[in-house]
């Protein structure tokens, strides 16, 4: 088992690596030398150029926008087999790319009439909670609610016991990256069709808490308590990312399978699951073993850690695998509350493409979406924008290395922005080249606006760099953009950087005694003010002032706290390397 004295090897050291920021950065071009914390103060800091001049707050409408008026546009170049082509942005040569339909024939001109789209983040679910990885379509609100603080501390609540696995050489103990949790305040029509007990259907404020993990099964606990409320799932195969509850409300939980050994001599298949939970048991899949795939491991590698984003108006799904594929579903799902029953009949669409640089074919991040309009990183460090109507490339953007970080979607002017990062993998171990590029970039065109480089560590097991999703800021951090970056100082160190949303500008800086692949979260306290939380791999978690950096306080989960937490009102909760799904009260 990792340790939290000594992380070592994490459970995704396989395919993806860590980053470590040193005292030199790249902000708009121009070269900027931070001065090294001294003393016992690990923090920096700069100007803040905008603090009290938020960028906007313009409300997105749930509508397409034509491909043919996005500035510059170009119709694609057909190929002649089915497939299309169009010149890349950061790199020589084109992508290419073709449709298939469910039984991977190619569709030569894919136009379908339904409209796929999405509005503002507030506006993807119909009851409260964190349903999805960083719970939107944004991946801008990993928390839900207001939360009363006068204290500042942290006190854990309650802990319920998880399992680990041994699996690709390695043990999965807990939950491990992204591993966030789903928080559901279900209607009581809801409640009573899954069998909930009657004092939880009669409690108005019950949340109820989702997890799949490492261990196979996906636990199903009260918030308030962490007592079970239903029993687990027992999956079969562990779970690395982040689930989705379906956003209608519908009690569907969606979750890619991320490991497909358990500790026995038998192989697991690779799906992506679909779980009714009123039966509480899996009813669909799609298979990561796909004929399509360019992904061409000895070991059919076919993992689904990305968290998939549901268009409940058009009833679809959308998906991209770690076998490089985009998956598009037609659910077809229908709930009836009054008889206690729901459905769910997927049918498939699915996008494959390669690049100049393309070498490992596999998309971990999870799609960010704005209007009709889709963005993706992948293992070989592409920034993929298409339509999720047509499945269309309309650009790709070669961001220089592997790319795991989900991008988070500033729309906050009216026009679509995306904060990401990559990490230092396929630039090896030549120090000149172990940089993190952090970057803010335009959704429509594909153009870098700023970069800011954070010099960091390479480890072909554990790499360094931006593992983590970029926080963006609101109330009064609202003129911020916050980065963990992993292995950055040191091998075991990592930093958080805070900048201006609007220049790339650096506002603070804080050196991380241990690296963190957890995504800092902001919950909303009563008071008018912003609280931080994330974890780091010695198993802390820690709560901080997301205007300077600095923490109030901080606890011990155990071990590596490598998943991100999810928060609703006062009540965070995660699981750590210790073994353990914990709730902590924020008071």
């Amino acid at each position: 088992m990792v340790s939290s004295a000594n992380p070592g090897k994490s459970p995704t050291a396989r395919r993806r690596g860590r980053r470590t920021p040193a005292l030199v950065a790249v902000a708009l071009g121009l070269s900027v030398t931070l001065v090294a914390c001294s003393g016992s103060d690990p923090i920096s800091v700069g100007d803040r150029p905008n603090a009290g001049h938020p960028p906007g707050t313009v409300v997105t409408q749930r509508s397409s926008v034509p491909l043919t008026s996005l500035p510059g546009y170009q119709a694609p170049a057909a190929l002649g087999d089915g497939g299309f082509w169009r010149p890349m942005i950061g790199a020589s040569g084109d992508i290419t790319w073709r449709v298939y339909d469910q039984d991977s024939t190619v569709i030569d001109g894919y136009d379908p009439k339904r409209e796929v789209a999405w509005g503002s983040g507030s506006e993807y679910t119909e009851i409260p909670g964190v349903l999805a990885w960083r719970g939107n379509n944004a991946r801008s609100a990993p928390s839900y609610g207001t939360a009363q603080i006068t204290d500042k501390k942290l006190e854990i609540a309650w802990t319920h016991d998880v399992g680990v696995v041994t699996a690709d050489g390695y043990s999965f103990p807990g939950a491990g990256w992204t591993g966030q949790p789903l928080l559901v305040k279900w209607p009581e029509q809801t409640k009573k069709a899954m069998g909930l007990s009657a004092a939880q259907i009669a409690d108005q404020n019950f949340v109820e808490v989702i997890y799949p993990v490492f261990d196979g099964h996906v636990y199903r606990l009260s918030l308030a308590d962490g007592s079970t409320t239903k029993d687990p799932i027992d999956a079969g195969w562990g779970f690395k990312g982040t689930g989705s509850v379906d956003p209608r409300g519908y009690p569907l939980l969606y979750a890619g399978q991320g490991l497909n050994e358990n500790g026995t001599e038998t192989d697991g298949p690779w799906e992506y699951r679909i779980f009714d939970l009123i039966k509480n048991t899996q009813v669909a899949s799609i298979s990561g073993t796909d004929e399509v795939s360019h992904r061409k491991d000895p070991e059919g590698w076919g993992a689904f850690d990305s968290s998939a984003l549901v268009d409940r108006h058009s009833d679809t799904l959308i998906e991209p695998g770690e076998n490089g594929i985009i998956y598009k579903a037609k659910l077809n799902a229908e709930y009836d509350p009054d008889k206690g029953t729901v459905s769910v009949d997927p049918k498939l669409t699915k996008m494959t493409y390669r690049t100049p640089v393309s070498r490992q074919y596999g998309i971990e991040s999870s799609a960010v979406a704005w209007k009709n309009l889709m963005w993706a990183t992948d293992n070989d460090g592409n920034l993929i924008c298409w339509d999720a109507r047509t499945l269309e490339v309309v650009w790709a953007h070669a961001l220089v290395d592997n790319t795991d970080s989900t991008p988070v979607l500033d729309d906050s002017t009216g026009r679509p922005y995306l904060y990401t990062g990559n990490t230092v993998g396929w630039r090896g171990d030549d120090r000149r080249n172990q940089v993190t590029n952090l970057r803010k970039v335009d959704g429509l065109t594909g153009e870098v606006m700023w970069e800011y480089d954070v010099p960091a560590y390479f480890d072909f097991h554990v790499k360094g760099g931006l593992l983590s999703t970029p926080l963006l800021g609101q109330g009064e951090a609202s003129d911020l953009v916050i980065f963990n970056v992993g292995k950055t100082t040191a091998p075991s160190e990592g930093t958080m950087v805070a900048l201006d949303r609007q220049t790339g500008q650096v506002v603070w800086q804080r050196n991380l005694e241990h690296y963190s692949w957890s995504s800092p979260v902001l919950i909303h306290g009563a008071d008018g003010h912003e609280y931080g939380v994330f974890g780091d791999s010695a198993g802390l978690l820690h709560l901080f002032d997301p205007t300077t950096g600095r923490d109030y306080t901080s606890i011990s989960l155990g071990a590596n706290v490598e998943a991100s937490v999810a928060a609703f009102d006062n009540m965070i909760v995660v699981a750590s390397y210790d073994q353990k799904i914990f709730g902590v009260k924020v008071s």
